[in-house]
């Protein structure tokens, strides 16, 4: 439960609660039932229409937001994975594949978070090591090679800080990453679903249309991280996520990111079928605009796109 849903979901269980009691002819209570319903309704929209930013980090973070397997088990047909960076091995936080979206074969990869605590722990929280950032430069360069494009799907805290990622070359496999995107000859859509973490996400988010989800975030650390940083407490990380800028509509308004896709009123974790839905058109238009585009007009296109970031400023 999030904090401020907290009266919407006292509501919504006392609405339940009618609902067992309720006979077919109990009009008292059947009235009751509309009356309550209609006020949940009217919470919800004035509670999703007005969320600050720290808000918008914890609906990014819900847990029960769709994550990379929902969505390919509802957009991809035919998802082939296929595992290990062919130097030292396989890496659960990040997934990825063959398949066809929408008829159209592609490649596809993004952090899988887990919806369980078994889940969770062999994914590591979508938590990505440098054995999983060289599987995405493999399956870039295997993009390129057959003339695929690729969607990504990112929802990371950030890439795995851990001492064995350090030693076997997180920062290099990072850079590396990044470099595969820009040089990759295909068209590159990306969508941050959920946490869009620092280096974690720019990894495999160096694309030529970068969306987000209404209430995701995409920021260089997160709101604690940066509050420990700047003030030594993380007391104050709902300052810190006003000053980061990190919410999908600060980010429109910055030119970083191209498109919004809305979420249902309430968030993604309450209508993940439709959120998936809204996903996956808006992949649909992007990837229809720059199809057209030939190998090095792709290449340049996403090249410009990141050189003009700041342009205004």
């Amino acid at each position: 439960m999030l904090d401020f849903e907290k009266p919407l979901i006292e509501l919504e269980q006392k609405i339940a609660e009618l609902e067992r009691m309720a006979g077919d002819n109990d009009v008292a209570i059947t009235d009751e039932l509309s009356r309550l319903r209609k006020k949940a309704d009217r919470l919800i929209k004035e509670t999703y229409a007005e969320l600050s930013a720290q808000q918008k980090v914890s609906v990014a973070r819900h847990p029960q937001r769709p994550h990379f397997l929902d969505y390919v088990k509802k957009l991809i047909e035919d998802f082939t994975p296929l595992a290990g960076d062919r130097y030292f091995g396989d890496d659960p936080a990040l997934i990825g594949g063959l398949g066809r979206f929408r008829g159209r074969p592609c490649v596809i990869m993004g952090q899988e978070k887990g919806h369980d605590t078994d889940a969770r722990i062999h994914h590591n929280f979508g938590m990505t090591r440098p054995e999983g950032y060289r599987k995405a430069q493999r399956l870039m360069a295997m993009a390129s090679r057959f003339n695929l494009p690729v969607i990504t799907l990112v929802d990371t805290a950030g890439a795995y800080p851990g001492i064995g990622a350090e030693e076997r070359g997180q920062s290099e496999a990072i850079a590396k990453s990044i470099e595969s995107c820009l040089r990759c000859t295909t068209p590159i859509i990306s969508v941050v679903i959920g946490e869009g973490g620092s280096g974690g996400a720019v990894a495999i988010a160096t694309a030529n249309r970068v969306l987000m989800l209404e209430h995701a975030v995409y920021s260089v650390i997160s709101p604690e991280g940066c509050a420990s940083i700047l003030w030594r407490s993380g007391n104050y990380a709902r300052d810190a996520a006003e000053a980061l800028k990190l919410t999908a509509q600060d980010l429109k308004g910055l030119d970083i990111i191209d498109d919004i896709i809305d979420e249902p009123i309430g968030g993604a974790h309450r209508f993940p079928q439709k959120t998936i839905e809204n996903v996956g058109a808006k992949i649909e238009k992007h990837l229809g605009d720059i199809s057209a585009m030939d190998a090095e007009t792709v290449k340049a296109d996403r090249q410009n796109r990141f050189l003009n970031i700041g342009g205004g400023f």
